[in-house]
């Protein structure tokens, strides 16, 4: 951290996206005992190469294979959640400080019939393909041609409280599909509020199928107020990049930048570290889940993972005495799981800045939200809003 402060603070909470480490307390409940994404994957890929997120700690928080701990770490430790939950949506809002009251409804048999004939008449198609719990790749793969052929639009669900469709561009232009997952966004509500509606657009030809950067979450809004609304009422602005501003429905954010892909991601990040004068970048880097975690691609995840230390390690060198960096993850996706979803696991946390003394900090999810609330706001906190604050005598809520 060798840049000049400025005089005013920023923070930069960056979620890697399923990078578990380790199972957390409850994960048998939820079918995951014993998944470890990080542990896994350094195993499975005979040692991770991670110079700067090493450097920082990363083989502190836990063991892993070719990251050694850290002589001198930035803080550091595990974060659980503590609301029902593995995904992005329950991930991201806990690290904000919202904590869902029940489990989002999830279809295991796909959506009922009832569900499906007001899901037509929303979107306002005659017939919708699969309903299923499916692997995104495969669905596209498997209906594809049928789905060129009818013009009918591939719905499927997965363990997590999503619906998602999946549409050809030449058959759906990529507005086109997103004004139809709006509409059904707009139609599951109440016992049938699913945590996130999702347009999958895709191109090419049947055996090529390939998504785009199309893809859009559309969320179901926050229950109640986060840490996000807590700095915007302070006056601090709040900027997202990827799809943290679809996962809060937008609620919290004064403006948004583009990260459908990692390189997009880092690439808005790294401008943001270099120009923003103040407030909080928060950032989802979503390719450690959606293009390698769900498909088990130890390579991909290994590279995306070597992609993002090297953009780490360009941001250290902007970082001033008043900007605090915190990464850390939402739920795991472990590739030795015997299923392709997301796993109950706790969150790494390593988080730099001044004073953070390479202390050990294991908490909740939420710790970050108040912890990024009591940097930004001079040492506020919200008795309202669940966290304890990792900086210096931080304080519990």
């Amino acid at each position: 951290m060798n840049g000049s402060s400025g005089g005013a603070r920023r923070a930069f909470v960056v979620v890697l996206d399923a990078c578990g480490a380790g199972a957390a307390p409850d994960a048998e409940a939820y079918g995951d005992a014993g998944t470890d994404t990080l542990g896994h994957l350094a195993r499975s890929a005979g040692g991770l190469d991670l110079p700067v997120l090493g450097r920082l700690g990363l083989g502190s928080i836990l063991a892993l294979e070719g990251v050694a701990p850290a002589r001198e770490p930035v803080l550091h430790g595990r974060l659980a959640p503590q609301g029902p939950g593995k995904d992005s949506t329950s991930g991201h809002w806990e690290l904000m400080g919202v904590i869902p009251p029940a489990p989002a409804p999830t279809y295991p048999q796909g959506f009922p019939p009832a569900v499906l004939a007001t899901l037509r008449e929303a979107i306002g198609c005659a017939d919708l393909l699969c309903n299923r719990p499916y692997n995104g790749l495969d669905a596209i793969d498997d209906f594809g041609a049928e789905h060129l052929r009818t013009g009918h639009p591939i719905l499927y669900t997965s363990q997590d409280s999503v619906l998602q469709l999946a549409a050809h561009t030449d058959v759906l232009g990529e507005e086109e599909l997103h004004a139809a997952c709006a509409a059904a966004r707009t139609v599951m509500t109440g016992e049938h509020a699913v945590g996130r509606v999702i347009a999958r657009p895709f191109a090419g030809v049947p055996g090529a199928f390939a998504g785009t950067d199309g893809r859009k979450d559309f969320s179901v809004a926050p229950p109640g107020p986060s840490h996000l609304d807590a700095l915007r009422e302070a006056g601090v602005p709040v900027h997202a990049v990827g799809k943290t501003h679809d996962l809060f429905a937008g609620r919290g954010f004064d403006d948004a930048h583009p990260g459908a892909t990692n390189a997009a991601a880092l690439e808005a990040t790294g401008r943001l570290v270099g120009e923003l004068e103040a407030g909080l970048v928060f950032t989802n880097l979503v390719e450690t889940d959606q293009r390698y975690g769900h498909r088990k691609d130890v390579e991909g995840f290994h590279g995306a993972l070597r992609t993002i230390d090297a953009a780490v390690g360009e941001w250290l060198g902007h970082l001033g005495e008043e900007d605090l960096l915190v990464l850390s993850a939402d739920h795991g996706c472990d590739p030795l799981a015997p299923h392709t979803d997301h796993t109950r696991e706790h969150a790494p946390l390593l988080a730099a800045f001044p004073g953070h003394a390479g202390r050990r900090h294991d908490g909740a999810l939420a710790d970050v939200g108040a912890s990024v609330l009591a940097w930004l706001g001079g040492g506020r906190s919200e008795p309202e809003l669940p966290g304890r604050s990792f900086l210096p005598g931080g304080g519990s809520n």
